[in-house]
């Protein structure tokens, strides 16, 4: 198994010539990673990884999805269960039938990424499969056990420059602390992500509130407590380096409400008794809320939107959120966004950057929104979409009606650390391949694609997200 320097580019010899030579220009731009699921306790208290399954394989629903869907048991795979009940917890019998099922993974950009892990992260050059699995695990658990692959120094050597976790409103952050007083340079910023308060129907949602009021010292028994709270959560994360917000929504829907009527669905959530529409109400109201506050404090609002989240409610109910069965919905932004962009989208304070999981969407509404209100920007393409082919149609969609510089470059969404720079890597393959098919057609040229392609790999995050 070996990366060829070229991987990704066209074939054809003149525009395989053209990607490298801008590649060549952000191949060693540091990373900006502007959103994120690792966990800071990684870097706050820097443990070796404990093997290589729970490094590679048990946090990332990339790898187990697909094996779920060949008929493997996630309990074969060690994943937790709610309940606590039992699962296989040898770890070198997980990475054997993970090593016998790698062959699944080719075409795919999981496989992309483990190429990449492997090869230039450890340095080993076989294909996984049935024979070697457990060569390549001593070879991976030797590398764990050296000081160079504790997250530290793997962040530096990843020439990570920020890293954006995501965080409930209710968090102490006390590893963001930690990260801090330790004196360690590495930059690690909390992200302030509120779904779990909005989501008023669920029978959780009094316990987040709870959580919120203990965050704060005080109750909560009205709709303004509730905003004062999340604006003091806010001003909190703020001290701590957060530079944005973040919510996972299936709707767009955006609605001010009157006084009235938001105070009348908050006190009915607090009874228990709240209706789907009051709850679907609720959300569209706290969007506008979420915009109003970021012109207020400056973070930089960014909602994700269309997603159906854990389809399959067997292994959601075994195993929680998470675990791979999100499925993508057809999602409209024009109408649903109106509100919001009108009262907002012309205020040069606000930055709202829209993922969605609805390419269909791309051209249709999203390129046309952005390409006109100065407070939006399109977020990458996203989860399903993070992929050669994906990306690709991503920039080809967007790139002529909303130009590359109402889009906020690439943003890799991971839970598995060690793969970033796999998919920062594939994001600027795909965009010198991109540009490259520009200059060959002399829509562009190489000046204009040189500032691009830097835009794209680094100073488009940097400036979107106030990095700088």
């Amino acid at each position: 198994m070996s990366l060829d320097p070229y991987r990704i580019f066209d074939p054809e010899p003149k525009l395989r010539a053209l990607a490298y030579e801008l590649y060549e220009q952000v191949q060693n731009l540091p990373i900006i990673s502007p959103h994120g699921h690792v966990e800071p306790r990684l870097l706050a208290e820097n443990p070796p990884f404990p093997d290589p399954t729970e490094l590679i394989l048990i946090p990332d629903h990339y790898i187990y999805r697909l094996l779920y869907s060949q008929g493997i048991p996630l309990e074969k795979l060690g994943i937790p269960t709610l309940d606590g009940t039992p699962v296989e917890t040898d770890h070198r019998k997980i990475w054997q039938l993970f090593a016998d099922h790698y062959h699944l993974f080719a075409g795919t950009p999981t496989g992309y990424w483990l190429a990449h892990e492997f090869s230039a992260v450890f340095g080993i050059h076989e294909k996984l499969n049935s024979t070697n699995a457990q060569s390549i695990y001593d070879q991976l658990s030797a590398c764990l056990a050296q000081p160079e692959f504790r997250p530290r120094a793997l962040f530096e050597r990843f020439n990570i420059e920020v890293l954006t976790t995501t965080d409930s409103p209710s968090d102490d952050l006390i590893y963001h602390q930690q990260i801090r007083a330790s004196g360690w340079p590495g930059r690690v910023i909390p992200c302030f992500r509120p779904d779990a308060l909005f989501e008023i129907a669920k029978p959780t949602w009094r316990q987040e509130l709870a959580a919120l009021e203990q965050a704060v010292g005080n109750s909560i028994s009205t709709f303004g407590d509730f905003i004062t709270a999340l604006e003091k959560r806010r001003a909190y994360f703020k001290t701590l380096g957060a530079v944005s917000t973040d919510q996972g929504i299936e709707t767009a829907y955006t609605q001010k409400l009157s006084q009235n009527e938001i105070d009348s669905i908050f006190q009915h959530a607090l009874k228990g008794n709240v209706t789907p529409q009051e709850a679907q109400l609720f959300i569209a109201h706290m969007l506008m809320e979420m915009a109003r506050m970021s012109i207020e404090d400056g973070l930089v609002m960014q909602i994700h939107v269309g997603v159906l989240r854990d389809h399959n409610r067997q292994v959601y109910s075994r195993f929680g959120a998470n675990k791979g069965c999100d499925i993508p919905i057809p999602t409209e932004f024009t109408r649903n966004l109106y509100e919001l962009l009108n009262a907002y989208g012309n205020d040069p304070r606000l930055t709202l950057v829209v993922f969605t999981a609805d390419e269909t969407n791309y051209a249709r509404e999203l390129a046309p929104l952005a390409g006109h209100y100065p407070a939006m920007r399109l977020g990458a393409a996203w989860w399903f979409h993070d992929s050669f082919q994906g990306m690709l149609r991503f920039r080809e969609m967007m790139t002529e009606t909303a130009s590359i510089y109402n889009t906020v470059g690439f943003t890799d969404d991971t839970r598995a650390f060690c793969s970033i720079p796999a998919r920062h890597d594939l994001a600027r393959r795909v965009d010198a391949t991109f540009l490259a098919r520009l200059v060959g057609r002399h829509l562009i040229d190489m000046e204009d694609a040189s500032r691009m392609i830097r835009a794209l790999a680094y100073d488009l995050p940097q400036k979107v997200y106030k990095l700088n």
